[in-house]
């Protein structure tokens, strides 16, 4: 709906039909975040986006309810809804990085709102300064919003992240030249429907930010989902390590770059002496806490930049990049003889296991991942073939 100027030189939005689209919008918005939580699973921060379009959307709607002559509570309700709706989306925002919650900045900032608007509504009245204080505090929540989302996240989260925090640092302007604009030109007679642009701007410019911050916010959900799918997909179930698949991905790209600048990779077979044995004899749930077990200890052992995977049943094969197979050899004795040590029973009844192991680099049987599987599991199979709890270098072969 639109009204034109006395000149008829351009047209100007008309500010209630703008507050009732605002309103109407972030009440659908919420219940868009509100179905997308449902299949966000243990995601974090997803209903705080919900209930926070729903405070806004509730908050103009009692802005609307003073077009006409009616409660002054109207308004005082309108902007405490609108500030909770905005503090909302900043605990949503920390609650889905994992950060600590943020209620007292909360608390703090809506007990403010409520004071100011109760003292220029009710006890001295002056629509001014609480048109000021509202759009300053709403600035400030919404700076606080963009600096929690302006920040480095993995691709492509960072392009969800940087388009949401873009639209909180823009309605933060808004805010900002809204407050001035009242400060400068009201002179003590400014309403909310005053004919002053900055009033129709702020709710179109609201209307569309909040259609961009619906659309960051599920471009997050879905970015997160998607990642959570590929890491499970790239992870075995039962240990939690890498899968094969994942394992021949991961060293592609490490081949890609040794082959460019040089140096060595080194890989490791292991496998579980007896572990038929171990099912059979105290059943196949011990046989997976065995598992697991070993996976604790050789997370302990190798390093950090070390490709853990699980190559089947009790196999589990480990990529070490930038090792000569001497020093994977040395790696793999101190693995084997922390395995050796660890006691796979109750303390009344303890029992041990043993591994053994085949190690091969890149310079014994080259840049290729079948190649270096076969060699390692050649020594591998020595090594059991010779006595178990064993560690065999393909070179000595």
């Amino acid at each position: 709906m639109v009204v034109e100027v006395t000149n008829g030189n351009f047209m100007v939005l008309d500010v209630r039909t703008m507050i009732v689209m605002t309103a109407l919008l972030a009440i659908m918005l919420a219940g868009l975040l509100a179905l997308a939580s449902l299949h966000a699973g243990t995601m974090r921060g997803i209903r705080h986006w919900a209930l926070a379009e729903l405070c806004v959307g509730l908050g103009l709607g009692f802005a609307f309810v003073t077009t006409t002559p009616g409660s002054p509570w109207a308004l005082i309700t309108g902007a405490f809804l609108l500030v909770v709706g905005v503090n909302l989306q900043l605990v949503g925002i920390r609650a889905f990085q994992g950060r600590p919650d943020s209620w007292w900045w909360m608390w703090c900032t809506t007990l403010l709102t409520l004071a100011s608007n109760v003292f220029f509504t009710i006890i001295y009245p002056d629509v001014s300064k609480r048109a000021i204080c509202n759009a300053l505090i709403l600035a400030i929540l919404n700076a606080a919003c963009a600096r929690a989302m302006l920040v480095k996240a993995p691709f492509p989260l960072q392009t969800a992240y940087w388009l949401t925090g873009g639209a909180f640092a823009l309605i933060t302007v808004v805010f900002l030249m809204r407050a001035l604009v009242v400060a400068v030109s009201a002179h003590g007679t400014y309403t909310l429907y005053a004919p002053l642009p900055i009033n129709p701007l702020t709710f179109f410019a609201g209307s569309i930010i909040q259609m961009t911050l619906a659309f960051g916010f599920v471009l997050i959900i879905n970015y997160q989902i998607a990642g959570d799918l590929h890491r499970l997909a790239a992870r075995d179930s039962l240990t939690g390590v890498l899968n094969r698949r994942q394992l021949e991905e991961d060293f592609s790209h490490l081949r890609a770059l040794y082959l460019r600048s040089g140096g060595v990779l080194s890989f490791m077979m292991i496998d579980v002496d007896h572990f038929k044995h171990v099912n059979d004899k105290y059943g196949h749930l011990t046989g997976d806490e065995v598992l697991r077990r070993l996976v604790a200890v050789i997370e302990a052992t190798i390093r950090k930049q070390d490709y853990l995977a699980r190559y089947g049943g009790e196999e589990f094969c480990i990529l070490l990049p930038a090792t000569t197979e001497d020093e994977a050899a040395v790696i793999a004795e101190r693995l084997r003889h922390n395995y050796a040590e660890t006691s796979m029973g109750q303390e009344d009844k303890p029992w041990f296991s043993t591994i053994s192991i085949g190690v091969t680099d890149s310079l014994q049987s080259g840049f290729e991942f079948h190649t270096m599987i076969a060699a390692a599991d050649r020594a591998l199979y020595f090594a059991k073939e010779s006595g178990r709890n064993k560690v065999v270098i393909s070179s000595t072969l």
